[in-house]
């Protein structure tokens, strides 16, 4: 598929493989959301992952 310069965000999304997840966060003030989803869009996890609005809450989301 060709793009022109304009379309990074279509070339970004193009690069995406069956090897990649995607994690979106809810940031909020104290007690941030995280959500895993496959590169189909499907839930990888049952529940949203919590972390606060710290170093240690941040460190938690990578382990």
């Amino acid at each position: 598929m060709k793009f022109t310069r304009n379309d990074p965000t279509n070339q970004r999304i193009e690069r995406i493989t069956n090897h990649h997840i995607i994690v979106g966060i809810d940031i909020a003030k104290d007690v941030h959301a995280a959500q895993i989803t496959d590169f189909r869009g499907r839930m990888l996890t049952s529940r949203h992952l919590s972390f606060t609005n710290t170093k240690e809450g941040f460190e938690k989301l990578f382990h």
